[in-house]
């Protein structure tokens, strides 16, 4: 067993709390990784929060994880001690099924074993990236390219994939005009890979406060949606909008600024149900749809096109004793535009 600290929480809300676990023995497939950085997702405080239900605690979330190797299994062949590694929000799946042979894990058919608040197939716990240390299986753990440092590589394994994912997916590309509604952590991403994907890029937000930076990470056109007008002007014009937003939308509203065929896809999570009009997809043979992050060939991809066209988060690096404190201020939306945890100062 290897000892090694983290951050957890008890209980729902509590706060956070130094402790020690220990990560299992290295199996023959397994990689030890020394985290140097884990980045916060709006995801960690749903779940550490346990807005989502069914959380198990103590919990240690991330998964968000930029290390280095450190020890291999006698069964590894992809990795080397001293590689720079990532880890995203899962850590094992079937490997047997149509998805998993796919590459597209995350939907695997036994159910694929998230990174933290999860239980693993041996029936024990899994704990996060807010550690010194992880194990992982070599089959999810993907390499980072030498061009991306580690600080802002962390926040790509969750905030990067699932914005770039459902863009491939839904042909974000030259000639296609793509909204991303809301310019947070995922948003900031969004908007810079649509943009190197070719797409006409337009950024909804709340208020013009955004409007420079938004331009700046790619964006052709800015609206606030605070601004009734902006629903009139914008009727009919987007192929693909991406709702990057935790919070409950007039989702017919948002549905009338599509094309024909035109599709919403919802990555951001609200607590509670959406409602729409079912005729506000009819008369447009409009579609809503949702997309959770990519598999791990996907993810690698992601990581690759990002150091080709220099796509990076902006962020905000913090201590260890800064997590409770960083929790409130994304809860503010005080953050350009995500926080990552520097693991040296647990």
């Amino acid at each position: 067993m290897c000892n090694t600290h983290v951050l957890s929480v008890s209980s729902a809300k509590a706060p956070f709390e130094k402790k020690t676990i220990e990560r299992r023995e290295l199996r023959p497939d397994d990689i030890l990784i020394d985290i140097k950085y884990s980045g916060i997702c709006h995801s960690d405080i749903h779940s550490a929060h346990d807005e989502w239900g069914g959380g198990i605690f103590p919990m240690v979330p991330g998964h968000e994880i930029a290390g280095v190797v450190a020890a291999v299994g006698s069964e590894v062949t992809k990795f080397v001690v001293g590689d720079r590694v990532g880890v995203g929000c899962f850590v094992d799946s079937c490997g047997e099924c149509e998805y998993c042979l796919s590459g597209e894990e995350q939907f695997c058919m036994k159910g694929v074993v998230s990174t933290y608040n999860a239980l693993d197939y041996d029936g024990q716990p899994t704990y996060g990236g807010y550690s010194q240390k992880i194990v992982v299986t070599e089959r999810f753990v993907v390499r980072i390219p030498d061009v991306l440092s580690m600080d802002v590589a962390s926040p790509l394994l969750c905030a990067g994939i699932t914005t770039y994912s459902p863009l491939k997916h839904w042909n974000a590309s030259p000639g296609k005009k793509v909204a991303i509604l809301g310019m947070g952590g995922l948003g900031h991403l969004a908007i810079q890979y649509a943009h190197a994907l070719g797409a006409e890029v337009t950024v909804l937000s709340r208020s013009m406060n955004k409007k420079n930076e938004a331009m700046e990470f790619g964006a052709d056109h800015y609206f606030a949606t605070s601004d009734p007008n902006t629903f009139n002007e914008l009727a009919g014009r987007f192929d693909l909008i991406l709702n990057t937003v935790s919070a409950n939308l007039d989702v017919d509203a948002y549905l009338s600024l599509l094309r024909i065929d035109g599709t919403l896809v919802n990555v951001g999570a609200p607590g509670k149900p959406d409602q729409y009009n079912v005729f506000s997809l009819i008369m447009g043979r409009r579609s809503i749809a949702g997309s959770l992050v990519g598999g791990i060939r996907e993810t690698q991809e992601m990581l690759d096109f990002s150091a080709q066209h220099g796509i990076v988060p902006k962020i905000e690096v913090i201590r260890a004793d800064q997590v409770d404190e960083a929790y409130e201020r994304v809860l503010q939306s005080d953050v350009r535009y995500r926080f990552v945890i520097d693991i040296s100062t647990l």
